[in-house]
């Protein structure tokens, strides 16, 4: 029970568990509040960046720092003593531990730092200045964003239903039938299937995604097929069709699907997507005046989870089964195993192989008269490319996304193993058979994992209740600039996310990337735009090299300097001339420096698009990335299989999950829990300013070696561990 607004009742004291544990993270945010004041310097040595936060003198910043150290105490004394741990009555100790639990004390050290920042800055605004901050974060009508969309009455049509049920290709057909439209998807290898199957039919199309863009020769309008951020929204168009519309709903992306679906200047809007999402949607439809069909679908042919896994053994696939693995170096170990095993050929198929390659991969399996009889697959199968899969195995029930392990999702697992079955294969149409549809099979490798993707499939995931949206780069400008000069970009952001005001409609979207990658660029003389242009920069930020090299990218953009690829020493181009090692660590580290490589050349092309005048070495950088490509391709194939290897690998998968879900357990009640998977529904006040009462598809990724190597701060340990060895000799 609870009691008055903002406080807690005695129901709601922490257990001596919970405590305690609070106690031991305090602990650790306070030795980590001592270390970033350590790093970032004394006020002489740093005096630009403490004036920029009005801080005056070493003597003023010793006191600021020691007011803080009293508020983040109050903070965790409201935690440990009352149970005030909700994101509204206590945000500063709910930022810090959702920091932690996300992104371990790196996510802390931010976090911190942010606080402390927006702590400074308390007290320097006027009260006019601080009224329009409040205004410009006011971000409760996004649709009001897009005045000359609101101007049109449009329709929109929502297909929805489980997979294998014909939504999409009714939306596609729709779009087909136009003069003019747009698809948008949320993979580059949907769109490019998109656009290839326009222009197989003689329909002018232009292909756009972040790092390329196909236009149309000899055409006066063209169709466009591109991934759900590209999106065009000043063209005028009949169709619009956006793909996986429950995406929405992403804290990483949701903001893309969101601006698609309010922004798009089309006659009609088709959204595919999954039933939880119907209630927002239709709820938004009212919201702007447009009018709302939803089709309901059901699944073509039946669904059914097998009683047992495989038990590991290859021997038991049979021809038509798909084998979902989450890195591209699981992808071809499991090939390796599986042919060797069966002696049958096996078909690979993820995101980031070149399209031709992708297509004649699956017409290869698709084809019921040759000897490719399996497929292993990346979960890219799961967005409905054209697969005559009979039966998904899932090689794991855990995947890595980006942060940390954690099993997959309800949502996840029924999108992947719902390409099961086909309602009619390609050779049934030729020849006529009518013949009742068999139902798709789903079923797990490893014994382990079979419990949990069963059990899965018998739970139906709660409705969606928000949109995610990300402040657009003209509030960003705005909002900077009633700020004093030479404050950092990252601070604005963080305190634009803190009073942010919210509708129960929408929910804001991630900014630890955007956050991460305004404190690299900092020390560069950018321009706002410029600034917000690199915030969205595609970039593996575990990756040293690359942090080096994006670096080096925002100088020469702050210089006006000329772009050449040849010119930035830092892009490793000796990775292509390297001859194969054959040592097991060797080999690792080679996949490691190609793939880098490629994920800076994959940079280098996102901003060519952006700035034409600077980055000019556009056709070199795609024939490096091919070449980058056809060297990765070359390894991957060439790698063994091991069953030893293999279960030693998911053995640490198991154990870097366990350690995530152990942190989560010890700073997070049952209750809680839910709450803070739920990231808790938005509310229109924001979360409180200080002065209130209260305030006081990779080759690597997923793989869990990637993720043991990962640098780890001295302190991380204390709060995963000695918790729960503390409230055990608690509870005894």
């Amino acid at each position: 029970m609870e009691g008055q607004e903002g406080r807690a009742t005695d129901g709601r004291r922490p257990n001596l568990r919970a405590k305690h544990n609070y106690k031991l993270f305090q602990a650790l945010t306070e030795a980590r509040f001592a270390a970033i004041l350590q790093a970032t310097g004394d006020w002489v040595s740093n005096k630009g960046e403490w004036q920029s936060f009005g801080i005056a003198s070493q003597q003023q910043l010793d006191r600021e720092a020691g007011l803080f150290k009293m508020v983040l105490s109050k903070s965790f004394k409201m935690a440990h003593e009352q149970g005030m741990t909700k994101r509204q009555e206590n945000p500063l100790f709910w930022n810090l531990r959702n920091a932690f639990i996300r992104l371990d004390a790196g996510g802390l050290g931010r976090e911190l730092r942010y606080a402390f920042q927006t702590f400074l800055m308390r007290s320097r605004f006027p009260k006019a200045v601080n009224d329009l901050h409040m205004a410009l974060a006011d971000m409760r009508f996004p649709y009001e964003w897009y005045p000359a969309t609101r101007m049109l009455q449009r329709t929109v049509h929502l297909h929805v239903g489980p997979t294998n049920s014909g939504k999409t290709y009714n939306a596609l057909r729709a779009l087909e039938q136009a003069r003019t439209g747009i698809y948008a998807g949320p993979l580059r290898l949907l769109a490019h299937e998109t656009w290839s199957r326009f222009v197989a039919k003689d329909r002018p199309c232009a292909l756009v995604t972040g790092e390329e863009m196909r236009i149309p020769d000899n055409a006066d309008t063209w169709f466009h097929s591109c991934t759900v951020e590209m999106t065009p929204l000043n063209a005028k168009v009949d169709v619009a069709v956006i793909d996986e519309i429950q995406m929405i709903n992403s804290d990483d992306r949701g903001w893309a699907w969101t601006q698609a679906f309010l922004g798009v200047q089309a006659k009609e809007v088709h959204l595919c997507g999954e039933e939880r999402v119907v209630d927002l949607i239709q709820d938004l439809c009212a919201r702007i005046g447009d009018k709302c069909i939803v089709h309901r679908y059901k699944r073509l042919n039946p669904l059914e989870t097998m009683p047992e896994s495989l038990k590991n053994d290859f021997k038991k696939l049979r021809k038509g089964d798909a084998v979902v693995a989450f890195s591209r170096i699981s992808i071809h170990q499991l090939k390796a195993g599986i042919e060797k095993a069966t002696g049958r050929r096996c078909a690979v198929v993820y995101g980031s192989l070149p399209p031709e390659t992708r297509a004649s991969q699956a017409a290869l399996f698709n084809d019921p008269n040759n000897d490719y009889d399996f497929l292993v697959a990346s979960d890219a199968i799961g967005m409905g490319l054209n697969l005559e899969i009979k039966r998904v195995i899932f090689e794991t029930s855990l995947k890595y996304d980006g942060r940390n392990f954690r099993s997959l999702t309800v949502p996840e697992m029924k999108q992947i193993g719902g390409r099961a079955g086909r309602f009619r294969t390609a050779a049934q149409e030729m020849s006529g058979d009518t013949t009742a549809p068999t139902p798709g099979l789903v079923t797990t490798l490893d014994e382990f994992d079979h419990e949990h993707i069963t059990k899965g499939f018998k739970e139906e995931p709660g409705p969606i209740s928000t949109a995610g949206i990300y402040p657009p780069p003209a509030i960003i400008e705005r909002f900077h600039s009633y700020f004093p000069p030479r404050t950092p970009i990252g601070f604005v952001l963080a305190r634009l996310r803190e009073i942010t005001r919210l509708s129960p409609h929408f929910h804001m979207c991630d900014f630890t990337v955007p956050l991460q990658i305004a404190d690299i660029i900092k020390d560069f003389n950018l321009s706002i735009s410029d600034r917000c242009v690199f915030l969205n920069v595609p970039i593996n930020l575990r990756d040293d090299k690359q942090i080096g090299v994006l670096r080096r990218f925002a100088r020469c953009v702050a210089n006006l300097e000329t772009g050449h690829l040849l010119d930035f020493e830092l892009i490793d181009l000796e990775a292509l001339d390297v001859v194969k090692p054959k040592k097991g660590k060797e080999q690792v580290d080679d996949l490691h420096r190609l793939e880098s490589l490629h994920q800076v050349i994959t940079m280098y092309l996102w901003l060519s698009y952006r700035y034409q005048g600077v980055f000019q070495s556009q056709t070199l950088a795609f024939r490096v990335k091919e070449l980058v490509e056809d060297k990765i391709s070359e390894r991957l194939e060439q790698l063994s299989f091991t069953a030893e290897a293999q279960a030693a690998r998911r053995l640490r998968m198991r154990r870097l999950a366990a350690q995530v879900e152990r942190k989560e357990q010890n700073l997070l009640g049952p209750d809680e829990k839910m709450q803070f998977e739920q990231q808790e529904p938005p509310h229109a006040e924001g979360v409180g300013q200080w002065r209130e009462e209260g305030h006081e598809e990779p080759v690597f990724a997923g793989d869990a070696d990637d993720v043991a190597v990962a640098a780890q701060g001295p302190n991380e340990a204390v709060v995963a561990e000695e918790p729960r060895q503390a409230a055990a000799g608690a509870a005894s």
